[in-house]
C-alpha cells in the first residue's frame, strides 16, 4: 500500500493528497485563507483547483502590499509616528512578509496536489 505523502511545507490543517476527504480539508483550510467574501461565491465553493487559485493570487497580493508598506514605510511613517513607531511599524512589516512566504508556499502545494500533482517520500 502507497503511504500519504505531504511535502515539506504542507500545512498542517490540510490532510496528504488521496487521504479520505483530503479535498475537503484543503477547501476549508483555502477559504480560512481568503478574504470573508469568498466563501460567498459558489463557482469557489464548488471548484476547489478555481479556489486554490483565487488563494494563491489573494496571498501574492497581500505579499505586494506588505512589500511595498515596508519600502515606503521609513519614508511615509514618520510624518505620523515617532521613530520608535516607524521602527516598530518595519518589524511589523518583515513579520508579515515571512508569514506571507510561508503562507504562499503552502498556497501554492495545495494548489499543486488539487491539479493532481502527488508527492513520494524521500529516503
Amino acid at each position: 500500500m502507497d503511504r500519504l505523502v505531504a511535502p515539506p511545507g504542507w500545512p498542517r490543517a490540510v490532510r496528504p493528497p488521496d487521504a479520505p476527504d483530503w479535498e475537503a480539508t484543503a477547501c476549508a483550510w483555502l477559504l480560512d485563507q481568503c478574504p470573508p467574501e469568498f466563501r460567498g461565491y459558489p463557482t469557489l465553493r464548488r471548484h476547489p483547483v478555481v479556489l486554490a487559485r483565487f488563494a494563491v493570487l489573494h496571498v501574492e497580493g497581500c505579499h505586494a502590499a506588505v512589500r511595498r508598506g515596508l519600502s515606503e514605510a521609513r519614508a511615509d511613517l514618520p510624518q505620523v509616528a515617532d521613530g520608535e513607531v516607524v521602527e516598530a511599524a518595519v518589524q511589523t512589516y518583515l513579520t508579515e512578509e515571512a508569514r506571507l512566504v510561508g503562507l504562499r508556499r503552502e498556497v501554492g502545494l495545495v494548489e499543486e496536489a488539487l491539479r493532481g500533482r502527488r508527492y513520494r517520500a524521500r529516503l
